[in-house]
């Protein structure tokens, strides 16, 4: 299947309805008097694509698209991105630590990986930058092979997920349940908040009275006026009382040092050997399945937030050139931030200019504003972060535990733990889709029955096989037909059930074959078409002369 050039990016649907067709930017490309690259007279494939380009119904720049990515909300977007930069900086430097590299690489990665996410993305308004879920898995390779190797690995990193949009893995989200989600949400609410318990515990009484402060604006500001986010008057409330009354609190400044210069742009130095490949290749597979989770669980949760829809594919694609781009500019790996983009979706942003708007905003702060940043209480960051904890919990399933499906609330609470305990969502969201999938199976295989009548005289049993028959069912079917009746001849009507894998084309195997070890004439009637072509691939008992009527 041919696929338009702009369907990883999500246009099918603008190619499909715009009746205005491509007349612009291609004919530099291939002008009508360019030759034929080919020898043998025929055009060449880019030809032929451009060809195809410039006849597709869609216009090369969809302006009303762009006006309500990213003018549509100006003053939202803006203060929205002004609160995030700030947001970013302690788990930026953070995450360095966890990554063994210095705060520069964090922080660098984090302006980069903003700026150009805020274009390729698929879900607007969504933050990505450095991240705990990608900087736990980089310890091993910088601390073995070097810094080198790791913007090596983030490059890789980057192939693979645009690899991932190319072949749309973007699609697997349809299977993250919604118990899985909501655990999901729930354990990233509780790891947000431990993040913050080294700043509550041991720390100045003045600590905490500049925290209540911060929570009390935020949370009682916008009951007066919603025109600037409170997180943001907060950040700059609780400076201010800081500076102005000399209160020895943790400020910014005693996170780490701060880069003082713009990130220039380098390959990485490492040697492209096989050897080279064989330690990378690990790594990199590794860091793009959990950017990609994270990054799609949050677009999820974004959407749900925000009645909007994202496109999974484009955001798998953006997150690669992102982190190519944040490995060439002297930046770690990352990835979505659910934290940072509930923070910015919840103070007003719905557009693209939020994301750039935090990544631009925090290289100023880096660079240009590097004294006032110095000073910011980390008390004043730590009262925003206890507002996005809470704020991101999902108290309601807690009241619904009880009145939900055991099953579901199982997968829940499992999800929870299992992140809990390892400190990692993705294993988490794995155990979850896991357990999912076997309740699901479960649930199905118990719609499936077997029911059975004997003829008049006594010399046929006829067996009814209703539902999906497959690895779960399969045993069940195999146990509801008596092998030991003393009849001279079984049928099988399966002309309202399904077969749907090897399990249950064995288990049928096994019952016919068995059957006729003992003396009986077997008939299966009712195969449907794809049941039968099962049948003929992988079944044995159709291949020894068995009678089998299927359905046509």
């Amino acid at each position: 299947m041919l696929l338009h050039p702009l369907s990883v990016w999500g246009y099918e649907e603008s190619i499909r309805l715009d009746p205005v067709k491509i007349r612009v930017a291609l004919p530099a490309a291939d002008p009508p008097d360019n030759a034929d690259c080919n020898t043998d007279g025929s055009r060449s494939p880019c030809v032929a694509l451009l060809r195809v380009c410039r006849e597709a119904p869609h216009p090369m720049i969809n302006t009303s698209t762009i006006r309500r990515e990213w003018f549509s909300n100006l003053r939202g977007d803006i203060l929205s991105g002004l609160i995030v930069a700030l947001a970013l900086i302690p788990e930026a430097i953070g995450f360095s630590v966890i990554a063994g590299v210095d705060p520069k690489v964090g922080l660098y990665a984090s302006v980069v990986i903003a700026c150009v996410i805020a274009f390729t993305g698929g879900r607007v308004a969504m933050i990505s930058a450095a991240t705990a879920a990608t900087a736990i898995l980089m310890g091993s390779l910088v601390r073995d092979h070097g810094i080198q190797y790791l913007f090596a690995a983030t490059i890789l990193m980057g192939v693979f997920q645009i690899l991932a949009a190319v072949l749309r893995l973007g699609r697997l989200m349809r299977f993250v349940s919604q118990s899985v989600m909501t655990g999901f949400v729930n354990a990233l609410a509780v790891l947000i908040f431990m993040a913050q318990l080294p700043e509550l515990i041991n720390v100045p009484t003045a600590t905490y009275g500049l925290i209540a402060l911060g929570l009390g604006i935020i949370y009682l500001l916008p009951r007066v006026t919603r025109a600037v986010p409170s997180p943001l008057v907060a950040i700059i409330v609780v400076t201010a009382v800081a500076v102005i009354f000399k209160i020895d609190v943790r400020t910014v400044a005693q996170l780490g040092e701060l880069p003082s210069t713009l990130p220039s742009f380098g390959l990485p130095e490492v040697p492209l050997t096989l050897e080279t490949l064989r330690i990378l290749l690990p790594v990199s597979l590794t860091l793009a399945a959990v950017g990609l989770l994270e990054s799609l669980l949050t677009a999820q949760l974004l959407d749900d937030m925000t009645d909007t829809r994202s496109n999974k594919n484009r955001e798998c694609a953006g997150q690669g050139i992102a982190n190519m781009a944040s490995a060439m500019f002297g930046g770690m790996g990352g990835c979505a931030m659910i934290g940072q983009s509930v923070i910015n979706v919840s103070s007003g942003a719905r557009g693209r200019l939020s994301t750039l708007v935090a990544g631009l905003f925090l290289l100023v702060l880096l660079v240009a504003l590097q004294d006032v940043l110095a000073m910011v209480p980390v008390a004043a960051l730590t009262a925003v972060m206890i507002m996005v904890s809470v704020n991101t919990f999902s108290w309601q399933s807690i009241v619904k535990l009880r009145s939900n499906p055991w099953q579901s609330s199982i997968v829940m609470l499992s999800t929870v733990a299992t992140v809990l305990a390892t400190h990692d969502l993705a294993k988490g969201v794995l155990v979850g889709v896991l357990l999912s999938g076997v309740f699901f199976a479960g649930k199905v295989a118990r719609l499936s029955r077997v029911t059975s009548t004997l003829s008049e005289d006594g010399r046929t049993r006829t067996y009814r096989v209703e539902g999906q028959i497959f690895f779960a069912s399969a045993g069940t079917f195999g146990e509801s037909i008596d092998l030991q009746e003393d009849v001279e001849r079984l049928v099988i009507d399966v002309h309202s059930a399904h077969f749907w894998d090897i399990s249950a084309i064995s288990a049928l195997d096994r019952v016919v074959l068995k059957a006729r070890e003992r003396g009986r004439l077997v008939e299966v009637i009712g195969l449907n078409e794809a049941s039968s072509t099962m049948v003929e691939r992988f079944g044995q008992h159709d291949k020894d002369g068995t009678v089998s009527a299927p359905v046509h």
